[in-house]
């Protein structure tokens, strides 16, 4: 082993929430042999026009993709699968992901026309395999999500429990609990390293179990007379299962508002999950039922413009409409930075007279990911030597690393993006930065989120665009007069501008010298700066500005 080093490299999701992309290296510098973990995405806040799905930039291991062993999927949600469909054939190696996860990521594949291509190898729950030097024995934990698995991954210089997603939920209405005997056995052998989840570090106790919420939505939902809505995340299986028990009991029709939702119910049934539900009914049933006996189950508890709820709110909905004394109640979290989003959505209800429930005013949803005394629960029994918070923005990763150090732990690690840490032999430090940044998803590629195409847009959208036609001659008179074209900087009804535009463009263009007026490119730069300056001049705004020239010889 000698000159042999342990690494751990995150790409995503480290100093943020989501967009997971985590990488394990072993060898000797040089010659390190890589496993990805996880490879997903995150959403976009309206920052960025048009763009909607945001991944992280794999460039660092796509540069070493001979060396890239597997990826190995945690589990379901997005953000942590969701990039493997866009950014797969980068690297052309096997995927590694239990029953449940492997039904959804064929679904994704199969959409982009990789599913015969993709090698994929299906591990059973609890299973062990291994991935160039690593060994990995799965270890079942509880999620919102069918099949969350921690990884104890093992090499030569020590065990690093890699947690994924989870929390301790003693009865989490789909799959099995938390297999605390096996953390045990792995807290007993000794532990390197935990690289584990800080979502809910400032949440004191515990997140709370699924099979708790039966009797409070039941509680919730039993006194609407009109029509009830629940919104949630499509991936959140177990809840899907907790509110069909709870129409059920109350003679109310289950009817499913968002594609995304049937994509899980398919893979969830094909995988033994969901059996004993009464069946969900489309959305064309909505109007067929009378309003006291129908709960809607739809998408866009994050305030999302295309999802089912929001086209509801803004009576946009083929199929389905609210009026005064339904209900919507919001089963889920509010992921930070959709305030405004979701805001935004529930004002919309409210103005038509819907009564809006969210978990503020009663016991309306449990988070998937474990508060802090499931963290101090989990650190007690695993005794790990260092630790590497993962699934976080930095004042999470720092809370987590304090409770580490409160915990015993010899080291504990903040570190975002980018940041190389040499795990073993120690003591783990960050070594080297690499390259890291975002990838948008736009129009069917995949493209720079600092690129050209989304910086363009984002400037046009913050300071207008102007475009000018002119047509010269083949010795730079001009012939006819310029027509300018903006957007977002001036009113149909402020010719007067216009006019002052026009004329600075043809003043630029006397100024030039004969030889430079021959010249198309200068005439275009020297027209497009003076068009700029304009307008920096008058509202200050830097405007996307371009000349359009058409020469005539005459």
């Amino acid at each position: 082993m000698a000159g042999e080093e342990l690494l751990f490299l995150p790409l995503g999701g480290a100093g943020e929430i989501g967009m997971n992309l985590n990488l394990y290296g072993f060898g000797a510098p040089g010659n390190v042999t890589w496993m990805m973990v996880d490879l997903g995405i995150t959403f976009g806040d309206g920052t960025h026009p048009g763009v909607d799905v945001i991944m992280p930039d794999p460039t660092y291991i796509e540069q070493r993709k001979d060396k890239l062993a597997g990826i190995v999927l945690t589990h379901a949600h997005e953000d942590h699968l969701g990039a493997v469909a866009y950014l797969w054939e980068r690297f052309g190696c096997p995927i590694y992901a239990t029953p449940f996860t492997v039904s959804i990521i064929q679904r994704k594949l199969a959409e982009v026309g990789l599913l015969d291509i993709v090698p994929i190898v299906e591990v059973p729950l609890k299973g062990s395999f291994e991935v160039g030097p690593f060994t990995i024995d799965l270890i079942t934990l509880t999620h919102s999500i069918p099949e969350p698995n921690g990884m104890a991954i093992r090499t030569p210089l020590g065990t690093v429990l890699h947690t994924g997603d989870w929390k301790l939920d003693p009865d989490p209405v789909l799959g099995e609990s938390y297999d605390m005997k096996a953390l045990r056995r792995l807290g007993d052998e000794g532990v390197l390293a935990m690289v584990c989840d800080s979502t809910n570090i400032f949440t004191p106790g515990t997140s709370g179990s699924e099979g708790d919420l039966y009797e409070s939505l039941r509680k919730v939902i039993e006194p609407c007379t009109g029509r009830v809505v629940v919104t949630c995340f499509a991936s959140n299986v177990a809840r899907l299962e907790t509110v069909s028990r709870v129409a059920r009991s109350l003679g109310r029709d289950v009817v499913l508002a968002g594609r995304s939702f049937w994509r899980m119910i398919d893979a969830a049934k094909e995988n033994g999950y969901l059996q004993d539900v009464p069946n969900f009914l489309d959305e064309e049933m909505c109007g067929e039922i009378p309003k006291d006996k129908v709960l809607i189950i739809c998408t866009g508890s994050q305030g999302e413009a295309r999802a089912a709820l929001s086209r509801i709110a803004a009576d946009d909905h083929p199929r389905i409409y609210l009026s005064g004394g339904d209900t919507v109640i919001f089963s889920s979290r509010q992921i930070p930075g959709n305030e405004v989003s979701i805001s935004r959505l529930q004002n919309r209800l409210a103005r038509r007279g819907i009564d809006i429930i969210t978990d503020k005013d009663h016991f309306v949803h449990v988070s998937g990911h474990p508060a802090y005394d499931e963290m101090l629960e989990m650190y007690q029994t695993i005794k790990p030597q260092i630790s590497i918070p993962v699934h976080g923005e930095i004042r999470h990763l720092k809370e987590h690393a304090k409770l580490a150090l409160e915990c015993q732990v010899s080291q504990a690690i903040v570190n975002e993006n980018g940041g190389m840490i040499r795990i073993a032999p120690g003591p783990a430090a960050v070594v080297e930065q690499v390259p890291s940044g975002r990838l948008a998803l736009e129009g069917g590629r995949v493209v720079p989120m600092d690129g050209e195409l989304v910086r363009g847009r984002v400037r046009a959208l913050m300071n207008g665009s102007v475009t000018l036609t002119m047509v010269l001659d083949k010795v730079g008179n001009f012939i006819g007069d310029p027509q300018l074209t903006t957007i977002g900087l001036l009113e149909p009804n402020e010719l007067d501008f216009e006019d002052d535009v026009l004329d600075a463009a043809e003043e630029a263009v006397e100024r030039l010298s004969k030889k430079d007026l021959r010249n198309d490119d200068v005439v275009s730069e020297t027209v497009r700066i003076a068009v700029r300056r304009y307008f920096r001049s008058k509202f200050n705004k830097n405007a996307v500005t371009s000349v359009h020239l058409v020469r005539v010889n005459v």
